[in-house]
């Protein structure tokens, strides 16, 4: 289980105005408690600002009902409130039913959502495929997987949160593992992580790779590794040992 201590310091680190990786109110983070039960930013809070009181434990499986409705807003914020643990003066993220799908999906224990500058850029662009169209440099294979799912604009809540559960499924039927990067088209960013520390550096190493392959656009277009070059660094064991110690951090 994740110390809620570090989930915060995550936040503040995501957040902070230097990193560029999520302003405002923008973003949000979660931890899994148990296998039933996560917590989550609160809605309209800062990440760069935000307190252990900014954060609020809900139960997966009240929020996953949802999927099954087609809720108004206001049944979506009934839903949104009956899944909470304790009685707060505070409502989770509006992403909350995201954060469960992927919590029910896969065996993540960590997930931070942002909102990149050079992420965005391409995935605002009409060019969004190409984050997804191959590697660039074994660091971004170690640390992010040897693929990513993109996922088209979706409206987020219900909607966002059905499209994603498809296409981690769909993910996890061809990899055989569940994506460590989500892109959201004209939206942000999700990681899954085992560890705040590899939510952290994989959300870094994200917008670096984005930025490396914005930079090609400029050089007559990206020149990805061959899949035989992917494979052989995916496998290593000196970088499993590497994505290893990422994890237990």
């Amino acid at each position: 289980m994740t110390d809620k201590a570090a989930l915060v310091e995550l936040g503040n680190r995501l957040g902070d105005p230097m990193r560029q990786l999520a302003l405002g109110a923008e973003g949000n983070i979660s931890a899994r408690l148990t296998e039933d039960t996560m917590s989550i930013k609160a809605s309209g809070c800062s990440l760069a600002e935000m307190y252990a009181t900014d954060l609020v434990d809900v139960r997966i499986s009240t929020l996953l009902d949802l999927l099954e409705l087609d809720p108004d807003d206001e049944q979506t914020r009934a839903v949104y409130r009956a899944s909470m643990i304790d009685e707060v003066d505070r409502v989770p993220s509006v992403e909350a039913i995201l954060h469960a799908v992927l919590y029910a999906t896969t065996t993540t224990q960590v997930i931070a959502h942002t909102h990149p500058i050079t992420v965005n850029a391409l995935g605002c662009s009409q060019q969004a495929e190409l984050l997804v169209e191959g590697a660039l440099f074994p660091d971004a294979i170690v640390m992010m997987g040897r693929s990513q799912l993109l996922i088209p604009y979706t409206d987020p809540g219900v909607p966002l949160a059905r499209a994603v559960r498809g296409g981690v499924e769909d993910f996890i039927t061809r990899e055989r593992t569940p994506p460590k990067v989500i892109y959201l088209a004209n939206h942000g960013l999700f990681v899954l992580a085992g560890s705040t520390t590899e939510a952290l550096q994989v959300t870094e190493m994200a917008e670096k790779n984005a930025k490396i392959l914005y930079g090609t656009l400029a050089a007559g277009g990206p020149k990805f590794l061959s899949q035989q070059n992917v494979d052989r660094i995916d496998r290593r064991p000196d970088e499993l040992y590497r994505r290893g110690q990422l994890t237990a951090k």
